[in-house]
């Protein structure tokens, strides 16, 4: 039987996008499934502990951007470590993609064309236009999907995707649940896929 990991994340994250690709291809060398999980950290961060980056601590701060300068060189992926539309909103991304999801698409492809919009190509994906032009290139209808998730029922579909993982222990993105194993942060994919491979 195929494992299975539930891939919990926020869409404007740049530890979810540097992560992201790799994530599926250590699924892909395991026969394991994603089951993808957009969420907003704006309902995790007050159930967890989590501040927003502006809130955080000079010191924290300054961490993570020393972080943001070495991983993307470490894996080549092109990412601008102060982009112009960051932090943004993430919720619009999350209902849009959450309303693919439930329309049966893919929508791996999806979430990485707005995570790299937001990181390398100093667009804002909380703007409704932007969005629908990321989804078209995605041959996705993006009006039709917009319309869908700026609803009650896309906003539901929110809420259930940030309990569930709440549910999981998550308190930041990106989260990856194996069976029931908690990972988190792109830079634990190492130990994700060696629990694949039952080697932890």
């Amino acid at each position: 039987m195929a494992k299975r990991i539930t891939y919990c994340f926020t869409p404007v994250s740049p530890w979810t996008y540097l992560g992201h690709a790799r994530l599926g291809e250590i699924a892909a060398r395991h026969g394991a499934t994603i089951d993808y999980v957009p969420i907003t950290l704006s309902a995790i961060f007050p159930r967890t502990g989590g501040l927003p980056l502006p809130k955080r601590a000079p010191e924290r701060q300054a961490y993570r951007m020393a972080e943001l300068k070495r991983w993307p060189r470490l894996l080549g992926i092109p990412l601008n470590v102060e982009p112009k539309h960051f932090p943004t909103d993430d919720r619009p991304a999350a209902r849009l993609a959450l309303t693919a999801k439930a329309q049966g698409h893919d929508i791996a492809a999806l979430t990485l064309a707005m995570l790299h919009a937001t990181w390398a190509e100093e667009r804002d994906i909380a703007d409704l236009d932007t969005l629908s032009a990321i989804a078209d290139a995605n041959s996705l209808d993006g009006a039709a999907l917009l319309a869908a998730s700026e609803t009650d029922q896309g906003q539901q579909r929110l809420e259930a995707a940030c309990d569930q993982a709440l549910a999981l222990g998550c308190f930041g993105s990106p989260w990856y649940d194996l069976d029931g194993e908690p990972f988190w942060g792109q830079d634990r994919l190492d130990l994700l896929e060696k629990s694949l491979a039952g080697e932890l």
